[in-house]
């Protein structure tokens, strides 16, 4: 592996983890992301974690993001995939610094004050940013001509009225670029959250709304990016949300165990874990589990990250082992949940146990790009040296 674990960091999402674990079945029957936990991750300087040391934050490598993010998601998986949209955009941007250097600056030292942002891409006609097209969002010149106005609707804004930063992908002129919109707790003038998210299949208490932006004045300044520059392949973002639905099937795993462990049948006499079947089960559980989980690691681990910065043609070459990572994490978290559920029986779909949850919050892995037959294609490709 190309770096060793910085145990502080996993120890701190440990921490993490335990506390936010308390709020997070409240949290999925609300359906909102508890403003306690966005407080824990800045408090104990954990939206800092991919932040570089010479700003402030831990500068920690892709593997240690993925580890950490391993363990804050059996907290909490809705929790853990907001900080995944913190780590994946400084991860990333940290490599490729697409951004304006003064801007980047700014942000990276703005995280380790504990700014929480997000990169706005995806809308409701165009899908997700990673099949191309310029977005239907604009910013055009006010009348005046001293600001910006970003008017668009985008959707799976995770963070939702928590975010501070909401990087806009947005078209200026004939060209993509990326604008900056502060949030402040009283909002942002004309900025409107849909709540979209609290009746998900999973992840309900991420915040993962819609924003619609009409006539959002930002200075010319907040563009951080324009230009159509080739995108780079985001190594970080489906590396990182493999960790959180991995950690959410890690969860269900410990609490099938302490379940079979606990429940003793009257006509049985004895724990259920005693029975040959229930071993098997969560035998198949463990197997399945641990080799995604292996996979997971070797392939963070192997990624050069910021000391290599590698180009474009590096990334999209490596992006064949990250959807073979994600393919595998994906399968496994769903195998996984589903296998949890048969063996506690009636009282796994049921709220007494949080087995549903954890079974619904894997759900979405298999939406996320690259998903599908186009990871098993990616992955194919490379085999074949196409």
């Amino acid at each position: 592996m190309s770096y060793e674990l910085d145990h502080e960091a996993i120890e701190m999402a440990r921490a993490l983890a335990a506390e936010v674990a308390a709020r997070a079945d409240a949290a999925d029957r609300a359906g909102a992301l508890p403003a306690e936990d966005v407080a824990a991750l800045r408090d104990a300087g954990y939206l800092a974690l991919a932040v570089p040391v010479e700003y402030g934050g831990r500068g920690a490598s892709l593997l240690t993001c993925v580890a950490a993010q391993m363990a804050l998601a059996q907290g909490s998986a809705s929790t853990a995939l907001v900080a995944a949209m913190q780590h994946q955009v400084i991860g990333h941007q940290r490599e490729t610094r697409s951004w304006r250097p003064e801007a980047y600056e700014r942000i990276m030292q703005e995280a380790v004050a504990g700014a929480l942002l997000n990169h706005l891409g995806s809308e409701p006609q165009m899908g997700s940013p990673s099949r191309g097209g310029l977005p239907a969002t604009t910013a055009t010149p006010a009348p005046d001509g001293e600001r910006l106005l970003v008017n668009g609707h985008k959707t799976w804004c995770s963070g939702g009225r928590h975010l501070t930063h909401l990087l806009v992908r947005a078209r200026l002129g004939e060209e993509a670029g990326v604008v900056l919109v502060r949030q402040e707790l009283a909002g942002v003038p004309g900025l409107e959250w849909v709540e979209t998210w609290q009746g998900a299949l999973g992840l309900r208490a991420s915040d993962s709304h819609d924003a619609v932006f009409r006539d959002v004045a930002v200075r010319h300044e907040d563009v951080i990016e324009a230009g159509e520059q080739k995108a780079a392949p985001n190594v970080w973002f489906a590396t990182l949300l493999a960790a959180v639905y991995l950690g959410a099937a890690l969860a269900a795993r410990d609490a099938v165990v302490g379940y079979a462990l606990e429940r003793t049948p009257s006509a049985l006499g004895r724990p259920i874990a005693t029975l040959p079947s229930i071993q098997r089960q969560i035998g198949e559980i463990d197997v399945t589990l641990s080799a995604a989980r292996a996979l997971l690691l070797e392939v963070a681990g192997e990624w050069p990250g910021a000391d290599g910065r590698p180009g474009t043609s590096e990334r999209g070459a490596f992006m064949a082992r990250v959807a073979a990572a994600k393919a595998a994490v994906t399968t496994a978290a769903h195998e996984a949940t589903a296998k949890a559920l048969q063996v506690a029986g009636g009282a796994g779909i049921t709220r007494a146990l949080p087995l549903e949850r954890y079974f619904r919050d894997v759900r979405p892995a298999a939406m996320q790009p690259p998903a599908g037959d186009t990871a098993y294609e990616m992955v194919g490709r490379a085999a074949l040296r196409l």
